[in-house]
Parts: structure tokens; sequence; C-alpha cells
């Protein structure tokens, strides 16, 4: 009996023993499993952290090269855009002197050379990135005013391309391309008039500096026909003719402007691709009715049957005239939407000393201290006229910052 009670006693014992025992084994358990799962759980957190920080690195470092990769296209870019302006709008020029040198005659056809390779403009318009504007905000016009527009500027190129022609066919290169840059100075008396523009004294600096530079070249008759082959009175037709076509231009500039202003407003790449091109046709199809209404159609064949380089030369010559007038466009097409009309205004200036230093080796110009001084007046009212557009530029951002502020 004692036995029995020591043995019930015993497992009793033995059942409380495990009763109490059993809840400190499970909670044991418990934290055991529970700090390995801390341990588990710190190791995926500690990995996880060691994987983002891997990640974010590696995104980082992807941006930075990324980055480094679009500046190093942008570059690229802009200095493809560059060669395009100046060695364009050089060659564009030298060969249309070098088509009347070797017996070509037609106005007409130097003329057209300037405007009939725009197809080369809607292959440049349709593979570049054309970004997408909110066009709601400006509103509607009349199709019927933008064509006035395009043909009213079209004509007037046209014009503007004439009388330059004229230019060429009797004056020197370097020459016609020191007259050239006093469309500047137009342009701003043009826009005074039309636009409101204000004169400030960097513009009539500019304004002072290339008349006189022009009139320089009036009074050196002898530098502009050394050899004699040109009468006089062809001279002084020549020369009148290219200063009224760098009043044209200029007055295109500023009606351009204007038309911007009053008509077009958008100014994204489409509406100036879209005016340039429209621009383009007008003025190829006036100079076409031009090329046939003037009769020079009909000595064409001879013409080139005649020139000294030979057929295909003449075939050569006007086409990449015509292909490197393009270019031109394209790269300052280029330079204003990358960087700013300002900036490629500069780039422009440095055909200015390349056109007449090759003009010296290819035509045998002649390059006296008169038409040197001449150049460098020039090129010191443009530096005026660009760095004033750079102060106003800097202005309107100014103000336009602070409005938005």
């Amino acid at each position: 009996m004692l036995h029995h009670l020591t043995s019930i006693g015993s497992d009793l014992l033995c059942l409380c023993g495990f009763t109490f025992l059993n809840p400190l084994l499970i909670t044991f358990d418990m934290r055991e499993a529970h700090d390995q799962e801390m341990q588990e759980l710190h190791v995926i957190v500690e990995d996880s952290k060691e994987a983002n920080s891997t990640q974010n690195t590696n995104n980082t470092n992807q941006s930075t090269l990324s980055s480094q990769h679009n500046r190093y296209k942008w570059w690229l870019r802009i200095a493809v855009y560059t060669m395009s302006v100046v060695v364009g709008q050089s060659v564009a020029g030298i060969l249309g002197r070098l088509y009347y040198v070797k017996g070509g005659k037609s106005r007409w056809m130097v003329t057209l050379i300037q405007f009939v390779g725009f197809p080369i403009l809607l292959v440049y318009y349709c593979i570049s990135k054309n970004p997408t504007t909110n066009d709601h905000q400006v509103e509607p016009r009349s199709s019927l005013i933008v064509a006035g527009v395009y043909v009213s500027l079209g004509l007037i190129t046209a014009a503007c391309g004439f009388l330059i022609s004229v230019g060429v066919q009797y004056l020197p290169l370097s020459t016609v391309t020191l007259i050239s840059a006093s469309q500047l100075a137009f342009n701003a008396f043009f826009s005074f008039l039309i636009n409101s523009q204000k004169f400030t004294p960097l513009i009539i600096n500019c304004l002072v500096l290339l008349t006189i530079s022009s009139v320089l070249l009036v009074f050196n008759n002898d530098s502009a026909n050394p050899s004699g082959v040109v009468s006089r009175v062809k001279s002084v037709i020549g020369f009148i003719c290219t200063v009224a076509g760098a009043a044209v231009g200029g007055l295109v500039l500023a009606l351009t402007q204007l038309a911007f202003r009053k008509v077009l407003k958008r100014g994204t790449f489409k509406e100036n691709m879209d005016l340039i091109i429209c621009q383009s046709i007008v003025a190829t199809s006036a100079t076409l009715v031009g090329l046939f209404a003037s009769g020079e159609w009909k000595g064409l064949t001879k013409e080139m049957d005649d020139y000294e380089l030979g057929k295909v030369s003449y075939i050569m010559t006007l086409a990449w005239a015509a292909i490197t007038s393009q270019v031109f466009l394209i790269g300052a097409i280029g330079l204003i939407f990358e960087v700013s009309s300002l900036f490629c205004n500069a780039i422009s200036i440095l055909s200015l000393p390349v056109v007449p230093v090759i003009s010296v080796i290819v035509f045998h110009d002649q390059m006296d201290g008169v038409k040197v001084i001449s150049m460098v007046l020039a090129i010191w009212g443009i530096v005026s006229y660009v760095y004033q557009q750079y102060l106003d530029e800097r202005k309107y951002k100014t103000d336009t910052s602070i409005t938005n502020e």
C-alpha cells in the first residue's frame, strides 16, 4: 500500500514535474526557434541591405554613365552642327563663285541652287526627334494667314538670293562676303522699325562699324577688279546688288521675327521646319519662273558644253552648291534648337574670315590692307551685335525666372 502510494506519488511528481517542465521546454524551444528565426531574418535583412546597396550603387553608376554618354552625344551633335554651318556656308559660296569663274553665266541658276536642295531638309525633318508640345495654349490660327506668311517670306527670300547672285557674278567672293556682313546692321534697323527693338550703344556700334566696313570697299575698286575683266559699271552694279541683298536679308529676318511674334507663335521645331521648307518651296518656284521667263534656260546646254572644267564638273558644281546650302541650314537649325540662335550667329561669324582666305587661295583674290581693315571692322561689329543679343537673352531668362517664382 505504501509502495503503491509512493508509486502513485512518484507518478504524480513525475506528472507534476512534467506538467511544470513542459511549458518551460516549450518556451525554451520557442526561444531557440525564435532566436534561430531572428538569426535567419538578420541574415536575410543583411543580404537584402547588401543587395539594395549594390543595386543602388549600380543604378547610380548606370545613371552617371548614362548622363556622361548623353553629354558626349550632345557635344558630338554640337560639333557636327558647327562644322555644318561653317563648311556649308563657306563651300556653298565658293562653288557659286566657281560657277561664274569657269564659264557659268546664269544668275537665276545661281539663285536656284540656294533653295532647290530643300528635299534634303525633308529627310532631316523625318529622322529628327520632334518633341511634343501642348498647342492647346496657343489660339488657333488662320491657315490663309499662315500660307500668306510662307509665300511672302519665300518671295522676298528669292529676291534676296537673286541680288546676291548678281553680286557674286561681278565682285570677288571676299568682297561679297564682307559686304553681306552688313545684313546684321540692316536687321537691327528693320527690327527697330518693325519690332520696336531698342538701339543700345552696342547696336549703334554694330551699325557704325558695319557701315564703315562696307564703305571702305567702295573706294577699293582696284582690289575688287584687279585684272580689269569686269567693267567699273558692272562692279558698281555688283556692289549695289550685294548691299541691296544684305538689306533684303535683314528685312527677311525682321519679318520672320514679326511672323513668329504675331502669327506663328509656337516656336516649335515643327513650326520652324514648316516655315523653312515652305519658304524654300516658294523661293524655288519663283526662281524657276524667273529662269524660264528670262530665257536663260535656253543657254544652259551650251553653257554646260563650254564649261571649262567639263560637263560632269558643271553638274557636280551646281549639285554640291545646292547640297552644301542645305547642309548650312541643317547645321543652323540644329544649333538653334540644341543651344540658341545667339550661339548659331556666333558660329556663323567663323565663316567670315574663312571665305576671304579661301578666296585668295582658290580664286587669287587680292587681300590688301583696306580689305583686311574692312574684315576686322566687320568682325568687331558682328561681335557687338552678338554680345547685345547675349545680354538681351540673359535679361529675358532672369525676368522669366523672377516671374515664375
